[in-house]
């Protein structure tokens, strides 16, 4: 009876890990088809921006327009096209971001609920929306609206880590999560690829429509195919029995999914002891700090190897090409191979290569100097986030992963609305020099915090 009992759980164990790897397959094929169209706008926003400029006749154009070149004039930048772009691109970035802060908690409160499945569905079709409004962008306003539409639905990667953190157990859930990184590297590097072909001409246009018609359209196909993906390969990992009864169930009111100071507190996630509720608090607020940092220095790159080294659009897409390629390769040999329990200890290391990796590149006056800090500075896009990430997963209840990943992704999307203004008004105002070591300082902070917090994975651990 017992040897029965011990083969009947070996079976069960090993259709989980099919299960498990199907999965991995799935939400790494998801997330990577749906970055493809996300990313290809990158190389393309210089263009837009121009195109829209000439337009000359949209209100909310010339607003905008006011509006950075005031911040422009505060900060002591050079009013030229080139920063101009590069501000207003980042503006539009930030804007993105915040509507991600608003959205994510949301969308995650309804997975709890409602389920992976249908929310990812759901949130594909938002984004497709977005994309059909950017092909009849005629107008930077209607060009700003599907932004807007898109930065509302865009909540695949909380849902993607809550698939995670429902599938995987605790010894392999930062397997996952270093493989949704490693598929963010991988669109990051390939879409953008795509949308230079689109700016240089390489890839043709659509008919005798604008030039942003034809990657419109291919970003619009790249998010019905993901819908048609989801639809036909996804399978829903919340069973019904773990959901919640209502989002009110996730958080006891609806301001509390849009408030600041609730949402840095998890206050939606109910029924979490004392002390771990402080200790999601503070992995909250570290994640929150770092990024903030980080986005904002690595917004600041364009500035500085444009002024420095002279670089040229094309030699920063080889730069960031060579960042994407750093990522992969630690991400896929390195962090997914690390030890369950060891995640604080990974990201520890990551944030702390990024100090000197700061001070080389805000130093650097040659290539080998600046593509020295810039693997490092890979080494850690490559750990802290997927780290992090699986530390707060291992708070919450089965029913609350995705509100609590929800909440974390919100944070993090605040951090880099607010991260690349801040930088680049310390970088225009106190030069490049001291904005990063400035940078490096700083990250003593989350650093240090980080070694004082307890955290779950790694108290199991040690």
């Amino acid at each position: 009876m017992a040897e029965y009992q011990r083969n009947n759980e070996k079976i069960i164990e090993e259709k989980n890990k099919i299960s498990t790897a199907k999965m991995n397959v799935v939400i790494f094929m998801t997330l990577l088809i749906d970055l493809l169209g996300f990313t290809v706008i990158l190389p393309l926003m210089p263009k837009l921006l121009e195109f829209y400029g000439k337009e000359g006749s949209d209100d909310l154009y010339s607003t905008m327009k006011s509006s950075v070149s005031s911040f422009r004039i505060l900060v002591g930048a050079p009013d030229t096209p080139k920063w101009n772009s590069v501000l207003f691109g980042g503006v539009i970035g930030s804007l993105f971001s915040l509507l991600q802060f608003l959205a994510s908690p949301f969308i995650g409160a309804a997975s709890d609920v409602y389920g992976r499945r249908p929310m990812m569905l759901l949130t594909m079709v938002g984004v497709a929306l977005s994309y059909v409004i950017w092909v009849f962008a005629g107008n930077f306003s209607l060009f700003v609206l599907s932004r807007i539409v898109g930065g509302l639905a865009k909540g695949n990667v909380s849902l993607s880590t809550a698939v995670v953190a429902d599938v995987y157990n605790t010894k392999q859930r930062g397997q996952g999560m270093a493989m949704i990184g490693i598929s963010f590297s991988m669109g990051f590097l390939l879409g953008p690829i795509i949308g230079a072909g689109f700016a240089g001409g390489v890839v043709p246009g659509i008919g005798s429509g604008e030039f942003f018609v034809g990657p419109a359209l291919f970003a619009l196909s790249m998010a019905l195919l993901d819908i048609v993906y989801i639809f036909c390969a996804f399978q829903e990992t919340l069973p019904e029995n773990k959901r919640l009864d209502s989002m009110f169930a996730a958080g006891s009111r609806m301001f509390d999914l849009i408030n600041p100071l609730a949402l840095f507190s998890f206050k939606n996630v109910s029924g979490v002891k004392v002390e771990e509720r402080r200790s999601m608090r503070k992995i909250g607020f570290i994640y929150f700090i770092y990024l903030f940092l980080y986005s904002g220095i690595e917004f600041t790159l364009t500035f500085l190897t444009y002024l420095r080294f002279n670089y040229s659009s094309m030699q920063q897409g080889k730069m960031f090409f060579t960042l994407g390629l750093v990522m992969i390769f630690i991400q896929g040999g390195y962090t997914r191979r690390k030890a369950s329990g060891t995640e604080k200890k990974t990201a520890l290391s990551g944030i702390l290569v990024l100090m000197p990796a700061f001070l080389c590149i805000g130093y650097a006056q040659s290539a080998v100097l600046f593509y020295l800090g810039l693997l490092l500075f890979g080494f850690a896009s490559a750990t802290v986030v997927p780290c992090m990430t699986t530390m707060i997963s291992e708070y919450g209840a089965d029913s609350q992963k995705g509100s609590v990943l929800g909440v974390f992704r919100a944070l993090g999307a605040l951090a880099r609305a607010m991260g690349p203004l801040s930088a680049s008004a310390a970088y225009w105002s106190l030069g490049a020099e001291t904005c990063y070591v400035l940078g490096a300082v700083l990250m003593l902070v989350p650093f240090t915090m980080l070694m004082f917090t307890r955290v779950r994975a790694v108290d199991r651990k040690e």
